[in-house]
């Protein structure tokens, strides 16, 4: 099965590349800059330049899964959390479900539901990602929507705090923390393996338990 990545030179988005590529896993990498595609390569990905303010159909074609692990990057405005984390993802799950993907993993925040607990320049990044969740939860895709604390670039421990988010798919407010991004890439991957996180949400912190314990247990 060939898997998708999108935002595949970004912080989380390369981790995930490498893990999945480097498991020997057929990885298509979604760069929008064709310089990236070197750096693609040397992680073993196959570079596939595509811009998700545009067309990603072609990207999506021939692949099974599709991971998004994209956003309008630091600093950037509302409009462009509107154009990439909100339609740029709804793009690509119109295309995955046009192509016939069985799998759409979609990183999303913990704090979606709560964005007046984040400083306001950060809530418009909350509210495009819940909109994002939603036209996900909407689809007939296998999908899993993860949705970790804040992202650090410490080392990964392999060992999180995984809950599942309730029927409504409201995170659990009040919940807070942090986790590497390291981990947030593993689990990300690791979903792939376990049939019980399809068509669920996973809220994601820091923890002491194994990643693929704390999968299986959700």
């Amino acid at each position: 099965m060939k898997i998708l990545v999108a935002g595949a030179n970004g912080n989380t988005g390369f981790r995930l590349v490498r893990l999945l590529a480097g498991a020997g896993l057929d990885t298509r990498a979604m760069i929008r800059d064709p310089a990236q595609a070197g750096r693609m390569e040397g992680a073993g990905a196959e570079p596939f330049t595509a811009d998700l303010e545009g067309d990603v159909a072609p990207a999506v074609a021939g692949c099974g899964a599709v991971m998004f692990a994209a956003g309008g990057g630091r600093g950037s405005g509302p409009e462009k959390k509107e154009t990439v984390d909100h339609m740029g993802a709804v793009r690509l799950i119109e295309a995955a479900e046009a192509a016939g993907a069985r799998r759409f993993v979609l990183l999303s925040s913990i704090r979606v539901d709560y964005p007046a607990s984040w400083p306001e320049h950060l809530q418009a990044y909350l509210v495009a990602k819940k909109k994002a969740d939603r036209r996900l939860l909407a689809s007939d895709l296998g999908y899993t929507i993860v949705r970790p604390g804040r992202l650090t670039d410490e080392p990964g421990s392999g060992r999180v705090a995984a809950a599942r988010s309730d029927a409504a798919g409201r995170s659990h407010e009040g919940r807070g923390g942090e986790i590497p991004r390291d981990d947030v890439a593993a689990v990300m991957a690791a979903c792939l393996d376990f049939g019980n996180t399809r068509r669920t949400i996973i809220d994601l912190l820091a923890g002491e338990v194994s990643i693929p314990e704390a999968l299986a247990a959700i």
